[in-house]
């Protein structure tokens, strides 16, 4: 590998210090010094960051990058913000454990085990995949056959674990837990960095606090993270994360908090008075935000639970029924969640894949009576006839709500998106485009919300010593060298609801593994992203 010489720039090393003039050596795909500012060095390739920022890449904490990075390599909507490393797995998704293929016996107990686990991961947005790896290793080595242009850190779905032990049941023995923990441990003798539930998506959402404590206690003796999708916003599941912090010492990060019900806006400060009080008391536990007023997933997550029962198949079968249809739409006419009413002005369709009518980019609202139909039974057929396929964008909560989480300073950044091309026949929540130049331009520079060098720990030394990445997060002489390069006074993030797919501005080179990916603005075609594994403890 070609030496490499960042000149010129301000430093800012993810460890919280202000910037500083150094420039910095890279050799062999590692940071090799900091020098002092114009000290030449023979054989350098020069990279000019004058008047610049030079910061670690990005560590994204929360996404689900898992299939979208196999999909198309260049991950351009992450690699483009200067983000280096996705944390994937989040949510119960992860595309392993998953039961091998046998294409010559379709009538087998694991071949159904792997339909329904290939139906969860399509809830993650991305189009259907037959992969032929079966755990962690085996994803490892097609994202290495495949070429891809960012790290990506995995972690454990909670969805795949569950189903690999009892299918999609809604309750399972004790012999199943068990099952549960070996295959977790396998994934984590891999180098998995932990477990995320998804305790909204079945059949997560059917774990019970005593099948979670297990799985902990496996975590905490590995010395890996559990990261959780809660049941429900409120005091409540922040408790029962805490509860599953105290009983086992596992680290708990908790995954996107917000408020979504409008009875509610206004009580972000209640919340962190919560997380205060538990840290305090001794629990391990912090959690991760994106700088966005609006939420977005599976449309399938915001029906009754018992109509989600059994999966994507059963819940078809379950909806062509008419009495049960009707008892269905009459529920989900109240609301979602615990009681959030629903306002569909608010729900935008992302992905519809044209089903039912229904057009992209629409709110619920209006394709709703674009297509002469009460909500609910637009929302049941388009679910019937997509499953998890498709996807919502909801606009459920406030700036400055969101503002409040975002100042606490063990709040980490997760933009809960994935890294996706530029050219998109969808619109995607603009989270995946834009949520960590969003940071740097709206929150560091525009309102004052956090200063620059807080901002940049957040998304790098304290990312990577959350989830457990030992060789990255930090500019110093032996750790891998990601880098970004970009100016302070105009980045930005363009991304928006109606015209996501908009590159950032300000954002000026970006390298992995000491290998330029992008250079003056422009990607390059390298490939040098990784799948890292976590270190035995």
């Amino acid at each position: 590998m070609t030496d490499l010489l960042i000149s010129g720039g301000a430093v800012i090393d993810g460890t919280g210090a202000p910037g500083r003039a150094a420039d910095l050596l890279i050799k062999d795909g590692r940071i090799e010094a900091l020098l002092p500012p114009g000290e030449s060095v023979a054989g350098a390739e020069p990279i000019d960051a004058a008047g610049q920022v030079v910061a670690p890449g990005f560590i994204d904490v929360h996404t689900h990058s898992d299939v979208s990075v196999l999909l198309d390599g260049r991950a351009e909507s992450k690699i483009h913000q200067g983000v280096t490393t996705e944390v994937t797995g989040n949510c119960g998704f992860s595309p392993y454990p998953l039961a091998a293929r046998h294409h010559d016996q379709p009538r087998r107990h694991d071949h159904s085990h792997r339909h329904d686990q290939l139906e969860l991961l399509a809830g993650i947005g991305d189009d259907p995949i037959d992969p032929d790896w079966t755990d962690l290793d085996g994803y490892a080595t097609a994202f290495a056959e495949r070429g891809v242009a960012i790290n990506v850190a995995p972690l454990v779905g909670h969805g795949p674990l569950r189903i690999a032990a009892a299918g999609m049941a809604d309750r399972v023995d004790a012999d199943q837990v068990r099952t549960q923990q070996r295959l977790l441990a396998d994934l984590l003798d891999q180098g998995a960095f932990g477990l995320s539930t998804g305790l909204t998506y079945v059949p997560s959402t059917f774990a019970e606090t005593a099948e979670l404590v297990e799985l902990c206690h496996t975590l905490a003796r590995a010395g890996a993270l559990y990261a959780s999708h809660a049941r429900h916003e409120g005091v409540d599941s922040i408790e029962e994360a805490a509860l599953l912090g105290r009983s086992t010492g596992v680290r708990v990060q908790y995954s996107h908090l917000a408020i979504n019900h409008p009875d509610r806006w206004g009580g972000a400060a209640d919340l962190v008075a919560v997380f205060d009080r538990l840290r305090r008391d001794g629990v391990d536990l912090a959690y991760d935000v994106y700088p966005y007023d609006a939420s977005a997933s599976a449309l399938t997550q915001y029906l009754p639970a018992w109509v989600q029962a059994g999966g994507v198949p059963t819940m078809a079968t379950r909806l062509a029924d008419p009495g049960t249809r009707r008892r269905a739409s009459t529920e989900l006419a109240r609301g979602w969640g615990r009681g959030v009413p629903w306002l569909w002005d608010r729900v935008i369709l992302s992905r519809t894949d044209g089903l039912c009518g229904a057009r992209e980019g629409l709110t619920v609202a209006e394709a709703a009576a674009e297509l002469g139909r009460p909500e609910p039974d637009l929302v049941l057929d388009l679910c019937r006839a997509g499953g998890n396929r498709v996807q919502v964008v909801l606009r459920y909560r406030t700036e400055a709500d969101m503002v409040t989480f975002l100042r606490q300073p063990y709040a980490l950044i997760g933009s809960d998106g994935s890294a996706l091309p530029y050219r998109i026949d969808r619109k995607p929540h603009p989270r995946a485009y834009g949520a960590h130049a969003r940071v740097l331009g709206r929150y560091v520079r525009d309102l004052g919300v956090l200063d620059l060098a807080s901002a940049i720990r957040r998304m790098t030394g304290d990312a990577a010593d959350r989830i457990g990445i030992a060789d990255r997060g930090r500019l110093r002489p032996g750790l891998a060298a990601d880098v970004v390069v970009f100016d302070p006074a105009t980045v930005i993030d363009r991304a928006t609801f109606l015209e996501p797919a908009q590159r950032p501005d300000g954002i000026r080179h970006v390298l992995v593994n000491g290998t330029p990916v992008i250079t003056d603005g422009r990607q390059t075609p390298a490939r040098p992203g990784q799948v890292l594994r976590r270190l035995p403890r």
